[in-house]
């Protein structure tokens, strides 16, 4: 008897190795860099997070980029009450998103102003969401799991979504994002209320960093779909209802908030119709799905397609998409995946595909960091069938772990030369118009670069002057190019018409009638028109004492408006108490007013005690001192 039993455990053996290559879902087999377990596995978690440090460390020395500034936590946020603002005065921050800046208030308690500590924090979470696609991978039964980390971990797309520090956005939700989708998906076997609650909690984090996270309830939708081939109301989408409600409050709210506080509305926005917004989404979802695929000119700033109507050729690409959709429900009742996959890709990104404003369309339709959670889609699959193929086409232990790493080293390289452009401003603006010539946004950055430069006022101009041709609707580079030429005399009225086209294309703005303001107030008989320019930014803006501060001064220059003057400095000194200039200036309307050399003279005392080495201040009040 044990001799038969003997006998027959070999052939059983036998049987289970013939029957493992005809899986169609499932783990790779052992030999796979997915079947390597153990010490072996634990070492592939630290390679995947040191591969994905070396690939970001050209940035990790770099300094803040573009609107870094507005991101992380300005000194008026930098308390705790600043923390408690954060999270209950909406306006307190550039988005509503409380947890990403409470994340960057934290940061800013650990590290200040050093950039390394942010870069570090987003490589850091780049590399734990690249270890939560692997399990995600392994708990939907994918072959190519690590593979599909590692692709995630170092595809050069997603390069902006984690060199550039404001996309902590990026990072931070599509950790939490994928960590409640891992819970939701285990919850989806197991059924235990304590998962749900831990997947909800997750996903209410992933919301309060990033709104374009309302897309995964969706995306989890279609993910069981193609599990069990149907949806059932009670098993499926009941308890994915309040999280579909979450999401979809979030996402107005952002949607208000962008168009009202940010001001992602106006030229450029208002003037889309549906069409043409179809139009845009069409094509979109055709460039990301090519900047997945070709790595060739990824940039910071892509051309911003003129969208037409009336161009036949236009309505090719939304063509494109239905009848790719068309094909794959044709097949999904034999191949549920490819349908599965489009669906998940286009709705992730349709937040990002112009039917909702968001801020960065100013500058183009598309950028690489708006398809971070949303390359997942293509990427999973991707994995999974090159890993089959590898198994089919290069059996053996050697190829099906050579193949992948040699993709691997690849992107990695990419990877490595692309994050260097977002070391500081002036690299990111070169690269990105030698990259894309057209970038009106590159242009007038390299413009504003040059203007702090010394000696290189007439670089800024020429810049400024070429964004101005490439957008002649962009508002800032008219304020800025007027700003550049004041610096020049003789062209001082040239400066005027520029910011007059300024005030035109955003009279919204306190500071393109400030600009203009200061830009009349040189020239003596312009007076009235300064005057009229500055009120009309304290109108808009009666927040800011650099604004009182200038009417103030031009009221004083005015014949008959001293009284008006004092008004407006004391109004300056009011907000911002430690104004020198405006003390200083209050000192000197004072000092010609009957009866206030008192007051003169204790403010003149007051501009000595913030700034005692102010020698005007000290010489005007030894004179008024000796007149008494």
């Amino acid at each position: 008897m044990a001799a038969h039993l003997t006998k027959k455990r070999p052939a059983r053996r036998k049987r289970a190795r013939k029957s493992a290559p005809v899986i169609h879902e499932g783990p790779a087999p052992a030999q796979t860099l997915d079947g390597i377990a153990g010490v072996r596995d634990a070492a592939l978690w630290v390679i995947l997070f040191c591969a994905t440090l070396v690939a970001y460390w050209p940035a990790v020395h770099g300094s803040l980029l573009w609107d870094d500034a507005n991101h992380v936590t300005r000194p008026a946020l930098q308390s705790l009450h600043g923390l408690w603002r954060i999270w209950f005065e909406p306006r307190a921050t550039q988005q509503y998103y409380p947890l990403l800046y409470s994340s960057f208030w934290l940061e800013h308690r650990l590290w200040g102003d050093a950039v390394t500590g942010y870069h570090l924090t987003n490589i850091t979470l780049h590399a734990l969401s690249a270890g939560l696609v692997v399990l995600i991978a392994r708990r939907l039964s994918l072959a190519g799991s690590w593979l599909a980390g590692f692709l995630f971990a170092l595809h050069p797309v997603l390069v902006e979504g984690v060199a550039w520090i404001s996309e902590q956005k990026s990072t931070l939700s599509g950790f939490f994002c994928l960590a409640a989708a891992l819970a939701y998906l285990h919850f989806d076997e197991k059924r235990r209320a304590s998962i749900y609650v831990l997947a909800t909690g997750l996903f209410t984090m992933a919301l309060l960093s990033k709104s374009v996270t309302a897309m995964l309830p969706p995306a989890l939708l279609v993910v069981l779909w193609w599990k069990r081939g149907r949806l059932e109301l009670r098993r499926d989408a009941l308890p994915l209802l309040p999280w579909l409600t979450m999401g979809a409050s979030m996402g107005i709210f952002t949607a208000w908030f962008e168009r009202t506080i940010v001001k992602a509305q106006g030229a450029g926005f208002d003037d889309l119709t549906l069409i043409g917004r179809v139009l845009v989404a069409g094509r979109a979802i055709f460039f990301y799905l090519s900047k997945l695929i070709w790595l060739i000119n990824l940039t910071f700033n892509y051309p911003r397609w003129h969208i037409n109507p009336a161009v036949w050729w236009q309505y090719l690409f939304p063509a494109g998409v239905v009848a790719v959709g068309v094909v794959l429900l044709r097949i999904s009742s034999r191949k549920r995946g490819p349908l599965a996959t489009f669906l998940i890709f286009i709705g992730v990104l349709f937040p990002a595909l112009g039917f909702l404003n968001v801020y960065p369309f100013r500058y183009s339709w598309v950028a690489d960091h708006f398809q971070y959670l949303a390359s997942l889609a293509i990427i999973l699959p991707a994995a999974s069938l090159l890993t089959r193929a590898i198994e089919r086409f290069l059996p053996g232990k050697f190829p099906a772990i050579a193949a992948p790493a040699a993709l691997i080293a690849a992107l990695g390289v990419l990877s490595w030369r692309q994050t260097p452009m977002y070391r500081d401003d002036y690299t990111l603006f070169s690269e990105t118009a030698a990259r894309n010539p057209d970038s009106w946004l590159a242009h007038n950055w390299l413009g504003n670069m040059f203007f702090r430069m010394p000696g290189r006022e007439s670089d800024a101009i020429a810049e400024y002057e070429r964004a101005v041709r490439l957008e002649p609707d962009y508002a800032e580079a008219y304020t800025d190019l007027g700003e550049a030429l004041k610096r020049f005399p003789n062209r001082l009225t040239e400066a005027i018409p520029v910011q007059r086209a300024a005030v035109r294309l955003r009279p919204d703005l306190p500071e393109t009638h400030a600009n203009l303001g200061s830009t009349l107030a040189q020239i003596p008989a312009r007076l009235p028109e300064a005057i009229g320019e500055f009120e009309a930014a304290l109108r808009l803006d009666p927040s800011l004492p650099q604004l009182h501060y200038d009417l103030g001064i031009a009221f004083l220059n005015t014949p008959n408006r001293l009284p008006d003057g004092i008004r407006e400095l004391e109004a300056a000194i009011k907000i911002a108490p430690t104004y020198t200039q405006a003390h200083y200036g209050l000192a000197n309307a004072l000092s010609h007013t009957p009866g206030r050399i008192a007051d003169a003279i204790a403010e003149y005392e007051t501009v000595l005690r913030i700034r005692p080495d102010f020698q005007p201040a000290e010489q005007a009040l030894e004179r008024l001192q000796g007149t008494r």
